[in-house]
This record gives structure tokens, C-alpha cells and sequence, in this order.
């Protein structure tokens, strides 16, 4: 039998209206409501998303993107974007991602009441042009005169080496480029993220946290550096859009029998805190740390690194679900509480 999925796209505040209900419907989700929040969701065939392939995950990311981005041509600015392929089983299990996280989505919902993301792709606007010139640089010549000055040929070791270089050279020019370029948006920018480089062709990627009322000024700051590199770079600008970068929601799921090893890799007891939490790790730490060059060192302490980290996940959601510092390991609401609501790092 097929199991049902309900796909979370973003949280908003809530969304009561006739007239919005409407827009919803138009775009092909609905809202699920819990107190002052609102999830926008829609219905899926399944509940399980395949990942294994780069086809079905460009497919969703681009049926993600572009749902968000028909709510906010719509009227829904203000929202904060669930993780990709985010999806539960029930109406009931998006109230408890929403009931579990509520002190921070009302606390992300107000920082991000007036601000807005700009992403930024520049690139070489020729290329094969920069690349002849790093080969002209005075290192790369002595490098390679010197070593036709010895052989008379380049051989393939030679060719790699001389390909080192280069390869160092023009990233030295791409990254003092980056920095030109990010020194001029921090002024009016909130936060700055950089992402991975698609290829050498490519001197940053990176995304912007901006007010909504400076993004004119952003736009005219591109412009200048437009200018001041006389055409050389292209200077690709996606937005405005949610803070995909900076607030993104990610629900993880915790599983009460890794808490339990956790809890017993630190030696806990069945109360406890999270201050109690980092004394025991802490103490472990000193005792496992690689540097002490005991046997097994690094694989002890890699468990209760990994044990601190389920820990203090738990401890979390216990918080979030419960509104309490103390942990008990045999209350029934903690183990009955194992989503941890968080921004995704």
C-alpha cells in the first residue's frame, strides 16, 4: 500500500484569510496551522523522496525553488524555507514540527521580518584571455625556462608542475577578486555566506543578507564593480529571495536507542542537564584526547564526541518539546519527543 507524504515547502506566519487561502490554492499548496504559525504543504503520491539519482534531485530542488518562489510573486514574503525534501506522513506530525520549534521560528520570523537574500555568481567573462596571461607571469616563465634549459622538453611531470602553478596563480587572482568584491557588499550586508566554486571559471558564489531597503544600493554597488573591471567579469544577481543561506529549517528525527548508547558512553544518569552534558564530555575528553597517545585514543574519543553531539541534540528537542532544562531519560513525553527542530548549518 502507498504510503501518503505531506511535502513542507516554507513556515510563515500564519495565513487565515480568505483572500490568501485563495493564492495558496492557485500555487497547488495549502496551509496547516498551529497557533501564530502556518506550514505551506502539499499532498505527494509517497512519502519518500529518491535521492538516488542527480536527476531526481535537480528535479525536486527545482519544484522547491520555484513553489517558494510562486508564493512570494504572490503576496508571501515572509517566510523561512524548510530544508530540501522535507516530508512527514501527517497533518499531525507538521503540527509537531511546528509545536516543537515554535520559540524559534517566532524569534526566526522577527529577524527576518524586513530583510531578503541576494545570491552572486561571478565568472571570467573570457576566460581563455586570463589563463594566458597567468602563463605569462615572470614565475611561470623562469619555471618553465629553466626547466628547458636542462632537457630541451617539456616532459608530462614537467607540464604538471608548470599546470601547479598556474593553477596557484589564478587562484591568488580569483581570491583577491573575491575579496574586492564581498569588502564592497559588507557595508550595507547583514551576513555573508560563501558557497562551493563550480569551476575555476568562477570567482565567487555567494549569498547576501541584506534589508529590502538597501537592495537598490546593492544593485548600483554591482554596477560599479561592473565598471571597475571594464567588462572582464559577469556578475550573475539571483533575488530577492527567503534567507535560504541563513535561516533554513532542517527537522531531525533522533533515535532513542543511540541516545541511550550516548548516554551511557558519558556515564549519565537518568536525570540530567546539559550543563551536566558538557561536564561528563569534557571529563572524557581529557581523559580519550589523541594527544594523551593511549591505546585507542582517537576511536574513544571519537564515540563520546559523537555521544556529546546526540546529547545535546536531545536535550534540545527535550527543551523544545517539554519547555524544560532537565532531562529525564525515563519520561515518557522526552522519549515521545524525538524531532529536533533546528537552522541548518
Amino acid at each position: 500500500m502507498t504510503i501518503k507524504g505531506i511535502y513542507i515547502y516554507v513556515i510563515a506566519p500564519e495565513i487565515n484569510s480568505t483572500d490568501m487561502s485563495g493564492i495558496l490554492e492557485v500555487s497547488g499548496v495549502y496551509a496547516i496551522n498551529y497557533r501564530k504559525i502556518s506550514a505551506i504543504v502539499s499532498d505527494r503520491e509517497n512519502a519518500f523522496i529518491d535521492y538516488s539519482d542527480k536527476e531526481s534531485l535537480g528535479y525536486l530542488l527545482v519544484h522547491h525553488q520555484k513553489t517558494i518562489e510562486k508564493l512570494m510573486n504572490n503576496g508571501l514574503n515572509h517566510v523561512i524555507p524548510m530544508k530540501l525534501g522535507t516530508i512527514v506522513t501527517t497533518k499531525e506530525e507538521v503540527v509537531k514540527i511546528i509545536a516543537n520549534g515554535y520559540d524559534l521560528i517566532i524569534d526566526i520570523l522577527k529577524k527576518i521580518e524586513h530583510l531578503t537574500e541576494i545570491d552572486i555568481a561571478v565568472t571570467w567573462a573570457d576566460f581563455p584571455v586570463i589563463i594566458n596571461e597567468i602563463a605569462s607571469h615572470p614565475d611561470i616563465i623562469t619555471m618553465k625556462d629553466d626547466i628547458l634549459s636542462k632537457t630541451h622538453s617539456l616532459t608530462p611531470i614537467d607540464q604538471v608542475k608548470l599546470g601547479m602553478l598556474i593553477q596557484t596563480k589564478l587562484t591568488e587572482k580569483n581570491t583577491k577578486l573575491e575579496l574586492n568584491i564581498l569588502d564592497s557588499l559588507s557595508p550595507i550586508s547583514i551576513d555573508i555566506k560563501t558557497h562551493e566554486l563550480m569551476n575555476d571559471q568562477m570567482i565567487t558564489n555567494s549569498a547576501f543578507l541584506i534589508n529590502e531597503n538597501k537592495k537598490e544600493k546593492f544593485e548600483q554597488i554591482i554596477d560599479q564593480l561592473d565598471e571597475e573591471y571594464k567588462g572582464q567579469l559577469n556578475f550573475k544577481l539571483v533575488g530577492s529571495l527567503p534567507c535560504y543561506s541563513f535561516y533554513t529549517i532542517e527537522v531531525k528525527e533522533l533515535n532513542l536507542e543511540q541516545v541511550e548508547q550516548a548516554k551511557k558512553e558519558l556515564d549519565l544518569s537518568e536525570e540530567t542537564s546539559e550543563s551536566a552534558i558538557k561536564k561528563a564530555y569534557l571529563g572524557k575528553a581529557k581523559l580519550f584526547h589523541p594527544d594523551t597517545q593511549t591505546k585507542n585514543a582517537e576511536e574513544n574519543f571519537n564515540k563520546i564526541n559523537k555521544a556529546y553531539h546526540t546529547m545535546i541534540d536531545f536535550s534540545t528537542a527535550v527543551r523544545q518539546a517539554a519547555k524544560e532544562n532537565l532531562i529525564s531519560m525515563t519520561n515518557k513525553k522526552a522519549s515521545e519527543n524525538l524531532i529536533l527542530v533546528k537552522i541548518k548549518e
